[in-house]
């Protein structure tokens, strides 16, 4: 059997997948914000929740590369 090969460390393909979460949780906030009838305050419920999210995603991704 070969080893498998090792992931390499992209950290511009990191800032993208940190951005994307980010920007998914931001949406998804502001768009259940403005269903209730405040999307600025979901957008912010989502920024909340979606930093955590976006790190923690990253953290899955790469976390046996360095």
């Amino acid at each position: 059997m070969e080893p498998t090969t090792r992931r390499s460390f992209e950290p511009a393909g990191a800032g993208g997948l940190l951005l994307g979460v980010l920007l998914a949780a931001l949406a998804v906030g502001a768009l259940i914000g403005w269903l209730v009838g405040s999307p600025g305050i979901g957008a912010l419920i989502g920024a909340v929740v979606g930093i955590p999210l976006a790190v923690y995603s990253v953290y899955r991704r790469y976390r046996g590369v360095l």
